[in-house]
């Protein structure tokens, strides 16, 4: 294992489209959604021991969430856990992480990854993570996972690629562009195309490389955290985040940065990925009945004529659902949600609908 690799995880988000589980006060990163002992981000903790050293592995999520992030991962050490103090996208974070590493160590390689993805297969994963630390070590460039698409599903980006290579890794292709969630039909045809992959928002690069490329792309965001060069991984570091952050703009990593240079590589992998995005995904990863209803937990639920599913109940309920295809039936929380599962994409406007009427009250 090199000790100049390094992993930054972010976990800040609130993961409204998996209301009513996921809460502002206890979103999904921090939920065990399939019963197996772990929760999101301790899994992806539990991922990156294989690829860096304990000490090497930071996480980057809203301060609100510090004291569940301790409790979670005991292993942390207060400097590895970074408190954005308000919310700010991916790049301020990534600003924050990649700087405050550097200065820890500037031969640092790092990888940026969501605490709330999963992964099937284990060693595909750090096989293609070490080939990507391996490639940002040698090259002057910023890499992504691509995952090659299984189906035309419009929940994810895009990323299509050329057949120019890195000199040394002929796996690792130039992009050409990035494109936000499409329509089916576009989806389909970039399916078909045979050049398009998902974007998994997992990144690699060297401390030097991402540095630079905020220099150039963001150099307003630069120069804010460069500002703190003599605080990080001080007393001191708190307070100048917390008055950095007042001063960034709300704009993600890959609108900032991934889109706009030209040194961006992407690697085609396939390790069972999925980003947990929604209850579908829930859905698609769960174990199911022989008429394909997912019930987690299935102990106390009966199903008469239902069948395609997705049920999340608390466990000491009795649930029975008669006569009912293709749902969504979810209780945390003192809320109930029923919904097709054509429909799921509009639970986060559901959510925002709630907190209007109901104030924070069920969010």
């Amino acid at each position: 294992m090199n000790s100049n690799n390094y992993a930054l995880i972010m976990a800040g988000g609130v993961g409204s489209r998996f209301w009513p589980v996921s809460r502002i006060e206890h979103p999904k990163q921090f939920i065990d959604f399939f019963g197996v002992g772990k929760t999101l981000i301790q899994s992806t903790y539990e991922r990156f021991l294989k690829i860096c050293p304990p000490e090497n592995i930071f996480v980057v999520t809203n301060e609100i969430y510090i004291d569940k992030v301790k409790e979670q991962l005991p292993e942390l050490k207060s400097n590895q856990i970074l408190a954005e103090p308000i919310m700010r996208n991916t790049a301020p974070c990534v600003a924050y992480g990649s700087m405050k590493i550097a200065e820890l160590n500037p031969n640092a390689t790092i990888v940026v990854a969501p605490s709330d993805h999963t992964i099937s297969n284990l060693d595909a994963f750090i096989a293609a993570i070490n080939q990507s630390l391996d490639a940002a070590r040698e090259n002057e460039c910023l890499i992504t996972l691509g995952i090659k698409p299984s189906r035309p599903d419009t929940g994810y980006g895009y990323i299509q690629y050329v057949e120019q290579t890195l000199e040394k890794d002929p796996e690792i292709h130039k992009v050409k562009i990035f494109t936000e969630k499409p329509n089916i039909e576009l989806a389909r045809s970039f399916v078909q195309s045979g050049d398009f992959l998902w974007n998994a928002g997992i990144f690699i690069w060297s401390a030097k490389a991402i540095n630079n490329a905020f220099s150039k792309h963001l150099p307003e965001m630069y120069e804010i955290f460069h500002l703190g060069a003599s605080a990080y991984n001080t007393p001191d570091e708190k307070n100048f985040i917390g008055n950095a952050y007042l001063q960034c703009t709300n704009i993600s990593i890959d609108f900032g940065i991934m889109e706009k240079a030209d040194n961006v590589y992407v690697l085609p992998a396939d390790f069972g990925w999925s980003d947990l995005g929604t209850w579908a995904s829930i859905y698609d990863m769960a174990e199911k009945d022989y008429v394909g209803n997912a019930v987690i937990p299935s102990e106390q639920v009966m199903m008469f004529n239902s069948s395609n599913c997705m049920v999340n109940v608390p466990e000491d309920k009795l649930v029975i659902l008669q006569g009912l295809h293709d749902y969504i039936v979810v209780e945390a929380n003192n809320t109930l949600l029923i919904c097709p599962r054509t429909e799921e994409q509009s639970v986060k406007q559901i959510v925002a609908d709630v907190k209007s009427v109901f104030g924070q009250k069920f969010i």
